[in-house]
């Protein structure tokens, strides 16, 4: 019998880099298994440049991707969430809103590449590192027995990787 594909929703403030970093990781390394979507507690206009051109060397389509709100997962239209991963330290701290299919949450926090002051050399450094950062993250997450864990078991297993330095 086939396995269910699970979502992975990645929540972050601006929705323009690290969780749309995150969702293109996901679609990517989660094999068929896993579907990436990326929101914001506070969408932007429009992806952050960097991200854009690291996803794209990278071979990431971002094609019709940019930033939506969280209230797009909130209806009972959306795809129900098997997990939620806040990935930056101001949405951590917010309350999130109750999602269909109750999914498990988790707090990733990794640095805002687009906060990095610096030059042009060493922003792209610093997306790379994030990127990698998370791609670490996501390789370890879908690499879980997910099988032979109950819930608790898991949902204590997704936070302990959040709470690892990387």
């Amino acid at each position: 019998m086939a396995e269910a594909v699970r979502n992975v929703l990645f929540l972050s403030m601006r929705n323009s880099a690290r969780s749309i970093m995150a969702e293109c990781i996901m679609n990517r390394e989660g094999g068929g298994r896993f579907k990436g979507f990326s929101a914001g507690m506070q969408p932007v206009e429009g992806l952050s440049q960097q991200a854009v051109e690291l996803l794209r060397k990278l071979n990431h389509s971002v094609n019709g991707m940019g930033p939506k709100s969280l209230d797009a997962y909130a209806d009972g239209g959306a795809p129900k969430m098997d997990f939620v991963f806040v990935v930056d330290d101001t949405a951590a701290e917010m309350d999130l809103p109750q999602l269909p299919g109750k999914p498990m949450v988790a707090r990733w926090k990794f640095p805002d590449p687009e906060s990095h002051e610096g030059s042009g050399t060493e922003r792209k450094a610093m997306f790379a590192d994030v990127y990698g950062r998370i791609y670490n993250r996501i390789s370890i997450f879908v690499n879980l027995p997910f099988e032979s864990r109950d819930r608790l078991a898991l949902q204590r297993r997704i936070e302990e990787m959040g709470a690892t330095r990387d």
